[in-house]
């Protein structure tokens, strides 16, 4: 039976629909306000930006291809398979219902529609617009067949036309001179490294582990088959889309350097983007913002919904698809009255755990072509980046938690661990386990 080829045009709609599943709003308002505190150093922050903003996610939807994984769990289960269903369960829960879904809600409301609401109105307004966010996320989602269609080829090319107006006259007519920007905190002798830890706030390292079945399932639904050609069209589809995320976010990290030439340094991005639109566009720019920012919002929201149905599927077979995606749409209309700030606090100590274990699945599963499967690394790798990335963790937490009797001794033993300061403190020890593992490897297949 003959392959199916493939046209450009469907690589260009699966690259579209990955990158609209990426692009939410908080793309958007991370590289403005590393632009402002960076200033002159914004290339270098930006630089670091990229590797973990867009590098890292593109290897992830490469590793779910190349694998041929059907889901996360398929790809954590080359650790263990109880640790799979926990890696899957934590992930899940943090990219969906309790953190980055309700954030989804909460970030286009502050951005788009508080503008043109009273203080004293929020409360009540931020419950009714996550009631309808979450209903129209809903039933865009209801039909995951269609995710191509309504991402690639409707709600993302609007977000791009919207988005890029916006750019074009920051660029056209500058505030400032990027070479001239006050550098702010970390960012004078380590920007770089901020740049890197900023790439962690999009959250995209662990949206590839969600997105990449929906990517594969695309390519299915387009004829293609076999797991060599899928990841070949993931690789092709994964480019395209790297190269937009990246162009968008230089673009938006240099808009925000060049904004400090007329405002001062924003709290957050997103009061950046909205002094920007209103400066360029009047209360129009304001309009145009909301629409940018809700369109982003939407189609992340929907791709996460319906990646998590598709894996509720697969985690039970007794639980449908519909029913998974109507509880995925509810919880997080709950949550996210919480607040914008509330959950980013609550949500980075989960994240700085997670993330090791997301990055090290990744790598180990792209090395696994060149070194074949070997369970030993795995798990030590995996364990030694764990126990590294408590630590981490509770660095995250407030500064209140931090100084408890509890947590204050684990500090300090975890800072004696290399790029601790960094926040990178599960580096080292990950290269140490994956060396342990790999030593173990030869030493079994011997014994076999």
């Amino acid at each position: 039976m003959n392959q199916k080829k493939l046209s450009f045009g469907n690589y260009v709609f699966v690259g579209s629909m990955l990158f609209g599943l990426f692009f939410g709003a908080g793309n958007l308002i991370f590289p403005v306000n590393m632009g402002q505190n960076a200033g002159a150093n914004t290339s270098i922050a930006n630089a670091g930006f990229l590797l973990t903003a867009v590098g890292l996610p593109f290897l992830g939807t490469l590793a779910m291809g190349v694998t041929n994984s059907s889901g996360v769990r398929d790809l954590a289960a080359r650790v263990g398979k109880r640790y799979a269903d926990i890696f899957t369960i934590l992930l899940y829960a943090t990219i969906g219902p309790f953190f980055v879904l309700p954030r989804l809600a909460t970030t286009s409301f502050t951005i788009g529609i508080t503008p043109f609401i009273s203080k004293g109105q929020s409360t009540l307004f931020l419950a009714l617009y996550s009631i309808l966010f979450f209903c129209v996320a809903y039933l865009f989602a209801r039909k995951p067949s269609r995710l191509m269609e309504y991402v690639g080829k409707w709600l993302n090319p609007g977000f791009l036309i919207f988005l890029s107006l916006l750019l074009i006259l920051a660029f056209v007519k500058p505030l400032g001179v990027i070479s001239e920007g006050d550098v702010s905190g970390t960012y004078v002798n380590a920007a770089f490294t901020q740049g890197l830890i900023n790439g962690y706030n999009t959250l995209d390292v662990l949206g590839s582990l969600a997105f990449g079945v929906l990517v594969i399932s695309a390519f299915k639904n387009l004829g293609l088959k076999q797991p060599k050609d899928i990841a070949k069209g993931t690789l092709k589809s994964g480019l395209i889309a790297v190269i937009l995320m990246a162009v968008i976010y230089t673009a938006m990290s240099f808009v925000g350097a060049m904004s400090i030439g007329h405002f001062k340094i924003s709290k957050n991005g997103g009061i950046a983007l909205a002094q920007l639109s209103k400066y360029y566009l009047g209360v129009y720019g304001l309009v145009l913002l909301a629409v940018i920012v809700i369109l982003a919002t939407l189609k992340t929201a929907v791709g996460i919904i319906a990646a998590i149905g598709e894996a509720s599927i697969n985690f039970n077979k007794k639980v449908s698809y519909k029913w998974a995606i109507i509880v995925i749409s509810v919880l997080p209309m709950i949550f996210a009255n919480a607040g914008l700030d509330q959950i980013i606090k609550l949500s980075l100590p989960v994240l700085m755990f997670l993330y090791p274990l997301a990055i090290t699945l990744v790598l180990l599963a792209l090395l696994e072509s060149v070194m074949g499967y070997r369970k030993p690394v795995y798990v030590w790798t995996t364990l030694f980046a764990g126990i590294a990335a408590v630590f981490d963790a509770l660095n995250a937490m407030p500064e209140g938690l931090k100084k408890s009797s509890f947590v204050s001794p684990l500090l300090n033993l975890g800072r004696n661990l290399p790029l601790f300061a960094e926040q990178l403190g599960w580096v080292v020890p990950s290269l140490v386990g994956f060396a342990i593992g790999f030593l173990l490897s030869f030493r079994k297949e011997k014994k076999v």
